[in-house]
């Protein structure tokens, strides 16, 4: 690995093009927490904004790219892209995918594709319908939906960041939940 991945903070190496590496220890965790939830936060303030516009479905394909884009950069901010386990050595790779297993993560260490996205988005369905109508009521109504897709798109990244937690947190503990 790099020696200046060291020297540098995270979200630096990550703007960089670096791979970040798994965190060693619970700071390193912690930060990665930290960083993450800004970023959660920020793409959910983004895609909510799309429920301002009044054009039918175009507040779920905003919703479907911001999963495809918010899943991925929570993955690299705790070193959990396939590119970032690829580099890890084979004993961190084995502890990462049976805590992967053991999680039952289907984001972590994977591909985010349009299908993948829609199923996650399913998991929050209710919030979205209540989304899509209620952005047809004028004013209260659009304020609500905008509240709405900002709380869903934080609990998928919120509930995703949980389970790079714990993952990481297993290939810390050496294996051990």
């Amino acid at each position: 690995m790099n020696s200046a991945l060291h020297t540098m903070n995270a979200a630096d190496a990550a703007r960089s093009g670096e791979l970040l590496i798994l965190p060693r220890n619970y700071v390193e965790l912690d930060e990665a927490v930290r960083r993450s939830k800004i970023i959660v936060t920020r793409r959910a303030a983004l895609a909510s904004v799309a429920s301002l516009v009044p054009l039918p479905g175009l507040d779920i394909a905003v919703d479907i790219a911001a999963v495809m884009r918010l899943i991925p950069a929570i993955n690299r901010e705790f070193g959990l892209t396939p590119d970032q386990i690829e580099h890890l050595s084979p004993g961190r790779q084995l502890l990462v995918y049976k805590s992967m297993v053991a999680i039952g993560s289907l984001l972590i260490g994977k591909l985010v594709t349009k299908e993948i996205a829609i199923e996650v988005l399913k998991t929050v369905g209710v919030r979205i319908t209540a989304k899509q109508v209620s952005k047809y009521v004028p004013v209260a109504g659009q304020a609500l939906s905008v509240a709405l897709g900002f709380a869903a798109m934080k609990y998928v990244g919120h509930q995703h960041i949980k389970d790079c937690r714990r993952v990481v947190e297993f290939t810390l503990s050496g294996g051990k939940l």
